[in-house]
Formats: C-alpha cells, structure tokens, sequence
C-alpha cells in the first residue's frame, strides 16, 4: 500500500526548525575557520569535539578552532542534516530534502537516510531511509497482532531527532513513527505507543486500536501519539519519547517490547502546556525532562516549556504562549532558547535572565537576532545556535558577564577595495522582524576613519550607519536594519551602500531589500 498525506491540525503550525531554513543565503565550503552556514539549529558538545547542523553537518574537533562541513560531500551530497546525535565516539546524522509540492501547494520533508560515522566523521557509513514495504499491514506487540498502516515513501518520513541507548538507535519520523534498531540502521523495529485514547500500555495487555496517524483505508483513525519528533534518553532503561500526542515514557528501553506510559495535557492535573513535544533534553544533574511543548490540537492547550523532576507525575510550566525550541545545560542550570532569546536559571526555574547585546570581542560586530534554536555547554565555552551565527560565551565573571565570538559564514575578500552585503536579497522581517545585513568591506589593516551611508535607487540618501569610526581590519562587518533616519523600514526595492574608508576612494555595493 502506498501510504500518502499531507495535512493534518498539528502540521498547519509549522515544524520543528531542524532544517536548513529556506530564505538564508548559504556557502559551501569544506575546511574552515568557521562553520559553514548562518542559521545553526542543533549543536552537541563533548569536550573539544563540537557538532553542529547548520549548513548541513559542521564539526570541530578542536575546540571550535576549525571547522570540517560535509555539504557537497560523499555520502551528504547537498541534501539537509535534520537530526544529529553523538555517543562514546559515533556521531549519528538523519537527512532530508525540503521542497515545493504542487499537488499540495505546500513544503514537503522527504526523508534522504542516516548516516553514522566511528572515527569522528573520517568515515560513514549510509543508510537508507527506513521505510516498510506493502505487506507490512500487521504488528505484534507482546500478546497483540495490530493492524498498522505500512510506510513505504519517503515523503513527510524525514528523522526529526535521534536518541541512542545501548545497543539500540532510536529515531522519530512524523510519518513513519518512532523505531528502533539494534544492528546500525540494517533493520528497524516500529515501536508501538498508545494510542490517543490510551494512556499506557504493557506487552500482557489486550490492545484493539490500528496504528497509523491519519485515517485510511487499513485505519479508520489515527493518532496524534504516533507522529514523531522528539526523544531523550535519561539512562540505559528510561527513554522519553515526544510526539504530536504527548510524552511517552517507558522503563525498560531494552525490552522486545518495552511498556509506556503516556503524559499529555489532558491526562494530568498538572500537566504539560501542549501534546505537540517538538523537543526534549533531560539533565542528568538535576534529574529533570526539559521539554517544548507546542499547541496540538486540544482544547485548552497552548505553547510553553514544561520540565518535570519527578519522572513525569508533575509537570512546571514556564513561558506559556512563547515558543521554545531545545535546551542546554551547566550542571543543575537550565538554558531555554526561543524566538525572543536566551533565558537562563540557575534556581530550577525560579528566576530567569537574559543576556544584554551580544557583541563579539574581538570583532566587534553585534548578533543581530533574537532567535536561538540550541544551547550546549563544554565544561569551558557556552555555545548558542541561533538563526544568524553560531555563538560562544566564555563566562570570567558572574551571571552573562564574560567574552562573547560569532562565527559568520561568508566569503573571503579577494583585495581590500571589494565589499558585498549578505544575505542578498535581504529579507528583513524573516524569519522575524528586526532582521539586519551585513555588509562586509577591508581597511587593508589600516587604522582609517570609516563612515557607511545607505542610498536608494535614485542615489538619494536615506541613513548613515557609521560616521567617522576609527577601525582597524581585514575583514569587518557592518549591519543594517533595513530603516532610513527616520527609524521606518524602507519598501521592497534595491538600495546602494557608500563606505568611506580615509583617504582611499570610496566604494560601493549593493543591496535587495524584501520585507
């Protein structure tokens, strides 16, 4: 059976930003100083090893000092990473390709492999996207034989997380489940969860649901509870698995058929925000899930983080309406990262601070975003992800106080009178509003007075970004926000750029504006 849908409640929302976004200007490179791509949706730490998904996959085995990004490579070619995981020495990555579909005039995840690597990304090995094949229609689960809803295409079946226990690789797609192999991608189990009128379920039970998480022909309904996006293993048995129904959590992780029991918005007193658990993080620490969840599709739910210390029975709440993305640790402190921000604690939740601008030590050069999709901690270095650069934070004083690096993705110059302004076309209100240009130019390394002017197309002036700064570079980087003197966003148009660099003659670039 050839299992096709496209549109599903929980799907007109959006998805988990484990993709490369579309609207950004990209650069491949192979080996650098930094990692390739702007917008970083996922980084894992261990020590001086730092794997990022920006650009496709990007890792540093030295501390962030250089960069190795797989883009364009055997086996990535140029297909996106959407998922990445990492345990005693294997790196695991899921990718995919997001397109256009004209039949359903809307974006389509499809689902490109796994790809898993022993010696730190010297070598992978590739896997094919796990899919079923027609006559996988039936599903044994202990005493049960269910009818299931057989996945044998790639579309809408792209690996939004990966969690690995051991023996065992565990990943969850929105269409195909979550699923479980113990012989590295060769073969996969699908692992049957309650479904969502069920609230948990054991191997000696007696089930009668069908699986699938659209109603069909096989399955006459589906279930929230078995499209997947998110997992979190908090020891060798305890593993917790998100989906578009809850949070699924079970004990025994290494069972044939392991037990769940399922916590969602309805099914507790104090429950969680919302059934839609696009990410999850447990801190070992302090024993607690930390996990964003989003509104689904019930009644009274609603976006915010939820964090249990109690194994699930009770559920904290915070920044309810706000949307959160993943989670990073500092021993028992928690860090959120979200569409407005960093926000850290370091009470369990208590009280919460933020970060002032971040401005780049040696560089100078301000983060020009708000919007963060990950947080890691080395033991050494903060590392942030957000939508316009991966971010390091040496903390040397209290709270937020230390040294700030972002690393930018751009092109080198080739002499010191070339300019460009990236990303170009600019669009300054995606993926939120308050979005800046860069606008990158040489002063050859001389200390010259520099002084930066926007025109529009008819060479009329409109704002000056610097006037007279003593700057002393070989590459620098300006930022503009899109807004003449008047502080108003300019229209949708083309615009030139003046930099006055001393006494060398002026030069000019050029950029598209798109709001």
């Amino acid at each position: 059976m050839l299992f096709s849908f496209f549109s599903i409640n929980v799907f007109s929302q959006g998805i988990p930003f484990k993709y490369n976004l579309n609207k950004h200007s990209f650069l491949s490179k192979t080996n650098d100083e930094t990692p390739a791509g702007n917008s970083v949706q996922e980084i894992i730490t261990v020590g001086d090893t730092i794997i990022t998904i920006s650009k496709g996959l990007n890792v540093s085995t030295d501390g962030g000092l250089n960069w190795t990004n797989y883009f364009g490579t055997d086996p990535f070619g140029e297909d996106g990473v959407y998922a990445i995981a990492y345990s005693n020495g294997v790196i695991w990555a899921s990718t995919g390709l997001r397109y256009y579909d004209e039949n359903v005039q809307q974006q389509i995840d499809r689902g490109t492999g796994l790809k898993y690597s022993n010696d730190l990304g010297k070598t992978w090995t590739s896997i094919s996207q796990p899919v079923d094949v027609s006559a996988d229609s039936m599903i044994t689960y202990g005493i049960n034989n269910l009818k299931i809803v057989p996945i044998t295409i790639t579309q809408n079946n792209v690996v939004f997380d990966i969690g690995i226990t051991p023996g065992a690789v565990w990943i969850a797609s929105f269409a195909a489940g979550i699923r479980r192999s113990t012989d590295n991608g060769q073969t996969w189990q699908r692992i049957v969860l309650p479904s969502d009128s069920v609230d948990h379920i054991a191997p000696s039970d007696t089930l009668t649901y069908c699986i699938t998480p659209v109603g069909g022909q096989i399955c006459a309904t589906g279930s929230f509870n078995f499209e997947g996006f998110s997992i979190a293993v908090e020891n060798d048995s305890t593993v917790y698995l998100g989906t578009a129904g809850g949070i699924n959590k079970t004990t025994d992780a290494g069972a044939q058929y392991p037990s769940w029991i399922k916590f969602n918005h309805a099914n507790q007193t104090n429950s969680i925000s919302g059934n839609w658990v696009t990410f999850l993080n447990f801190n070992h620490t302090s024993s607690t899930l930390w996990a964003s969840t989003w509104q689904a599709a019930g009644t009274g739910e609603a976006y915010g983080v939820s964090a249990t210390t109690d194994g699930g029975n009770n559920w904290a709440v915070y920044f309810k309406n706000q949307i959160s993305y993943n989670f990073g640790f500092k021993d028992s402190e928690v860090i959120i990262t979200t569409n407005d921000g960093l926000y850290r604690s370091t009470d369990g939740g208590q009280i919460w601070s933020q970060p002032g601008s971040i401005v780049d030590a040696v560089s100078k050069l301000t983060l020009s975003t708000n919007v963060f999709y990950d947080a890691a901690y080395n033991g050494t270095y903060f590392w942030f992800g957000s939508d316009d650069g991966l971010v390091r934070f040496e903390e040397t004083g209290g709270i937020w106080l230390g040294k700030w690096k972002i690393y930018l993705t751009s092109q080198p110059l080739k002499t010191e009178d070339e300019t460009y302004a990236f990303p170009n076309p600019f669009y300054v209100n995606y993926p939120t509003p308050g979005q800046k240009v860069k606008i990158k130019y040489s002063t050859d390394g001389k200390t010259v007075p520099v002084t930066i002017r926007i025109f529009d197309f008819g060479m009329n002036f409109l704002k000056t970004i610097i006037q007279n700064e003593l700057i002393q570079s070989n590459s620098q980087i300006a930022t503009w926000n899109g807004t003449a003197e008047n502080g108003k966003i300019v229209p949708n148009g083309v615009y030139f750029y003046r930099i006055d660099r001393g006494s060398a003659k002026p030069i000019f670039g050029k950029i598209i504006l798109i709001q």
